[in-house]
């Protein structure tokens, strides 16, 4: 079974997709050492990053969502493929906090709400698209749907969740659903989604009792009659190379490259997968006298 679905209304007044991501967020962990909040806050993101990357339509396109609220653990970024592939990082993985209120992951608190949520789609074209927001929450689904209320004009619902171990920080259960009226959606449709939502579970609470994410969407829909469009399989998926590594070792200039070479070998670390790639005092000076020519 694939872990991430899209489908629409029979009538065509609605879209709906839905991702098991505990795979996804699984591996985050593993790579960056989330504490619990964290695990939550990149979790979702990465969630979310993953469902929009799906509704890219070119092959070679990509979207990034970032978030800052200047809280303690500092920006959120994920990244995806249209395909749903994501990659991602967190400014501070090991913030602590206590629980909120409720009981629950202090996500707010963690990444703050002085700040934005900004979006960039890179689809080929000469300049990639930016859409930027205010952060509502900080809780990232609710500031997902506000983007795309004001930035895309697309009445949206978003519910994103990550259910931790409270001992072992393992991650249990990880996914989130995104649901979209589309253009000329008549007034029934929405009434009968309003009245739908009403009595939605968290996103955890279906992944956690094993429900797949074809059936999370006709659980939370079920006044509507739903068609499968895609599905897809997707995961953690890191894009660095030693080349693209070398890429951005010249972005820094020559005199960036001068420092370097001061050094028997330069280590640089992937932000995504902590991959480590070194490069000899050689290999540097060949890049300084390159970057010269």
């Amino acid at each position: 079974m694939k872990n991430l679905i899209r489908m629409i209304s029979d009538d065509g007044q609605l879209s709906v997709m839905a991702v098991d991501s505990t795979n996804i967020v699984t591996e985050m962990h593993r790579i960056h050492g989330t504490s619990k909040v964290c695990s939550a806050a990149l979790g979702r993101l990465l969630t979310a990053a993953s469902l929009m990357g799906s509704m890219l339509k070119g092959k070679d396109d990509s979207i990034t969502v970032k978030i800052n609220g200047n809280g303690p653990c500092g920006t959120v970024l994920g990244v995806s493929d249209s395909s749903g592939n994501v990659r991602g990082y967190i400014g501070d993985a090991k913030v602590n906090l206590p629980l909120n209120e409720k009981g629950k992951l202090d996500v707010k608190a963690a990444v703050g709400t002085d700040g934005f949520l900004t979006v960039i789609k890179d689809l080929g074209l000469k300049e990639p698209y930016a859409g930027q927001t205010p952060i509502v929450s900080g809780e990232i689904a609710e500031d997902i749907t506000s983007y795309y209320a004001v930035s895309e004009q697309t009445p949206t619902v978003c519910a994103l969740g990550v259910l931790v171990d409270p001992d072992t920080e393992n991650i249990i259960c990880a996914g989130g659903f995104i649901i979209q009226l589309l253009p000329f959606a008549a007034d029934e449709t929405i009434d009968m989604l309003e009245k739908d939502l009403e009595s939605v579970k968290p996103v955890t609470t279906m992944l956690f009792d094993k429900m797949t994410p074809e059936e999370i969407c006709r659980k939370v829909l079920p006044s509507f009659n739903l068609e499968i469009l895609d599905d897809a399989e997707v995961e953690y998926r890191c894009t660095c190379s030693k080349e693209r590594v070398t890429k951005a070792l010249i972005a820094t200039g020559k005199d960036g490259l001068s420092e370097m070479a001061e050094d028997e070998v330069t280590e640089a670390v992937c932000n995504f997968c902590n991959k480590k790639y070194h490069f000899s005092r050689e290999e540097i000076l060949e890049l300084l006298k390159n970057s010269q020519n």
